[in-house]
């Protein structure tokens, strides 16, 4: 089960990745070279950055499969976290016992 939800979180990943540079690149283009930086070091910026100008900018295709990667990314992460735990819980898995630091 948490296999399908790798892969559901590496192909959204991946398309969220693609979009964010495609973003970029629209932004160094269309605004100052410090609010292309901002997108770089913050991807939410450029996330709401595209939405605000998809349409002038014409990203509207762009923002959507953008948000459409970052939901099947969700998912596929919850898919993965929910596998474990099952695994963890039925004993496929041994959870290590961690000592503190002295």
């Amino acid at each position: 089960m948490y296999a399908i939800g790798i892969a559901l979180a590496t192909l959204g990943g991946i398309g969220s990745l693609a979009c964010f540079v495609m973003v970029l690149i629209k932004m160094f283009q269309n605004e100052k070279p410090l609010i292309g930086v901002l997108g770089i070091l913050c991807w939410l910026w450029a996330f709401i950055w595209g939405w605000m100008k998809s349409g002038p900018l014409g990203l509207k295709n762009i923002m959507l499969g953008w948000t459409a990667c970052v939901i099947i990314l969700l998912i596929g992460e919850g898919i993965t976290v929910a596998g474990v735990a099952a695994k963890v819980q039925s004993g496929e898995i041994k959870m290590q016992n961690v000592q503190p630091a002295p």
